[in-house]
């Protein structure tokens, strides 16, 4: 059984964001930012003063054909890659066409698609070349570079973001499709303004999805003998779940710190809206459970020890009854930790001992505290003078030190003036005075 790869006509079938890419900068829509009127990128391109770069940006944002029309711009060999689907040898062969083309005094742009996907040594390979001129890089990531890519390739090349398109920008780009590709003009394919909006929202900030969404809305169109995509067509397609969200990606990881920030923020519409879009792009409700629990100890700490008890809770009702009824108790503990007093003392508290501790020696644990339950221990000492607390009024020992004296003077835990930590502030500031007039001092001042 063979495939067929040729359309109707037997010519060689593309899909349609192949066959409508742009070929001139004036056809390119979005990223105004960088190619604006007067920005840097544009300049360089139109003065065909071209340096290395990589683009930064999720899928279906116009990486490669950005990169192809600055080809174009300069007269340079465009030479392309895939970084999943190429190795050491198609690097070679790139270099030694970059070379050839060197010597008759032409540029090569080498265009690496997915670069992050190279390991250390295959980036850099490109090096040289790079710095000697042999050649002008061009890579495109949907990863943060700073952790993706080594630093002697960053230190080479510029980096460029290019965001995700907004809804205006994609219905320009299914007009222009609408416009130019011969096969629809054919088919005399059209579309409401209505219908495009939504189909443009479908695409979710990807060019290359929105197009491929209108060529299968097309096909869905003729399959019914009509020629317009209203919105039953778009009902069909909509069967599918097109949001992006990277698992473990830059998205995945700001939406889960746009949650933390709103919790900490106590803004309980913002953390319930990252809530929902989390859970809307895929993610576990488990692992939004945890870092529930880990907000509930940094940033409300003991000024509402309650807040840690309902997430523990929320994630426990995840585990035993799953969605949506975990769900919705997730949803009480993020309002709640927003609405709740907020400290921070705990986790600063933490993070600073923990800091001393690794900088300074072993510390050993004083006498006094030690444990003693043999004859031998007792006779070295080992919880001698240890005074019971209980027997003390209040269950506290005046004077009396529990740390190495090489911290007696530290203090880490400096509670704030919001929620409980009021009243445990104020009853460390009693003992503090009781320690300070007390004729017993475990260490002397």
């Amino acid at each position: 059984m063979s495939i067929s790869t040729e359309s109707a006509d037997g010519s060689p079938y593309q899909p349609l964001a192949a066959r409508v890419r742009p070929t001139s900068l004036q056809d390119y829509i979005g990223q105004e930012h960088i190619l604006g009127e007067g920005k840097p990128l544009r300049q360089a391109l139109e003065k065909k003063q071209l340096h290395s770069m990589i683009f930064w940006g999720p899928p279906g944002v116009g990486k490669t054909t950005l990169a192809r029309l600055f080809a174009d711009q300069v007269d340079a060999h465009f030479i392309a890659l895939s970084a999943v689907l190429s190795g050491v040898k198609e690097i070679r062969a790139a270099i030694e066409q970059a070379q050839k083309d060197r010597l008759y005094h032409r540029k090569t742009i080498l265009f690496v698609d997915e670069v992050h996907r190279f390991n250390k040594s295959q980036q850099d390979a490109f090096l040289p070349y790079v710095e000697d001129g042999t050649l002008i890089f061009i890579g495109a990531t949907t990863e943060n570079p700073s952790f993706e890519l080594n630093n002697a390739l960053l230190s080479r090349a510029r980096v460029y973001v290019l965001k995700p398109l907004d809804i205006a920008a994609i219905e320009k780009i299914i007009r222009q499709a609408l416009q130019k590709d011969k096969e629809l003009k054919q088919r005399q394919i059209s579309i409401d303004d209505n219908t495009l909006q939504k189909l443009a929202a479908m695409a979710d900030g990807d060019a290359r999805r929105a197009l491929n969404l209108l060529e299968i809305a097309a096909d869905l169109a003729a399959s019914k003998n009509q020629d317009e995509i209203d919105d039953k067509i778009l009902q069909a397609l909509t069967q599918q779940d097109f949001r992006r969200f990277d698992k473990g990606g830059d998205v995945f990881h700001d939406q889960i710190s746009a949650l933390h920030k709103a919790v900490r923020g106590s803004s309980p519409d913002a953390a319930l809206f990252w809530f929902a879009l989390m859970l809307d792009g895929g993610c576990d409700p488990l692992y939004i459970a945890r870092r529930v629990v880990r907000m509930a100890s940094e940033d409300i700490g003991n000024a509402d020890p309650r807040a840690l008890q309902l997430a523990l809770n929320a994630w426990d009702v995840q585990e035993r009854l799953g969605s949506p009824e975990g769900e919705l108790a997730i949803a009480q503990a993020v309002i709640y930790m927003a609405a709740a007093a907020k400290s921070n003392a705990v986790y600063n508290a933490f993070n600073e001992v923990k800091a001393d501790i690794a900088q300074l020696p072993s510390q050993e644990v004083p006498l006094h505290i030690r444990n003693a339950p043999t004859k031998l221990m007792k006779e070295l000492g080992h919880g001698k003078d240890y005074q019971y607390a209980h027997h003390f009024e209040n269950a506290f020992v005046p004077g009396e030190s529990y740390v190495p004296e090489a911290f007696k003077d530290k203090v880490y835990y400096q509670p704030v003036e919001r929620g409980l930590e009021i009243k445990i502030s104020e009853k460390l500031k009693q003992l503090k005075a009781l320690n300070e007039s007390s004729t017993f001092q475990r260490w002397p001042k």
